[in-house]
């Protein structure tokens, strides 16, 4: 008869409550990540007006980076040992970004995406003093670069609405 052989515990050099920790900051990031995505894409679809062009193709670019963003959060999650949220509930619940109501104008929408980068950035930094102490490198690296990504971008937004 044969056996199949179970795989190994996880030791990566962070023991299992650190790990769990930072799952759920990652969790977190990735709900505020899907949301933000979700958020962006529905702006793509839905803007109107002088500045159609110029956002329906930011948006484009936006969304893009951000679904490329989502696929790294949940593996690294996984690789953590943990599994990855997936369904609207889960992101519902865990995220920090207040969904749209309705089709706000083109203006409206860069003001949302602003606040909506600018709560996923601070996820990823509230998630640095757990990753820091538990010597987590590939998670800070991430982390870092996420947050890179969300500040400049809420800076490019920002810059559309000043007069």
């Amino acid at each position: 008869m044969t056996t199949v052989a179970s795989a190994p515990p996880i030791d990566i050099g962070i023991p299992e409550a650190e790990r769990h920790r930072i799952a759920e900051g990652l969790s977190a990031l990735l709900a505020d990540s899907y949301t933000l995505y979700l958020m962006t894409h529905n702006f793509h679809w839905n803007v109107t007006g002088p500045q159609f062009n110029s956002l329906h193709a930011m948006f484009m670019g936006q969304y893009t980076e951000q679904w490329n963003a989502i696929d790294v959060i949940a593996e690294r999650i996984r690789a953590l040992g943990f599994p990855s949220p997936g369904t609207y509930a889960e992101f519902a619940r865990l995220t920090s970004i207040r969904e749209p109501e309705g089709v706000p104008d083109a203006n409206e929408m860069v003001r949302q995406l602003v606040v909506a980068q600018e709560a996923t950035a601070r996820t990823a930094r509230n998630l640095f003093p757990v990753v820091n102490a538990a010597r987590d490198q590939p998670t800070a690296d991430m982390l870092t670069q996420r947050i890179n990504v969300h500040e400049k971008t809420a800076w490019m937004l920002r810059s559309l609405l000043e007069a």
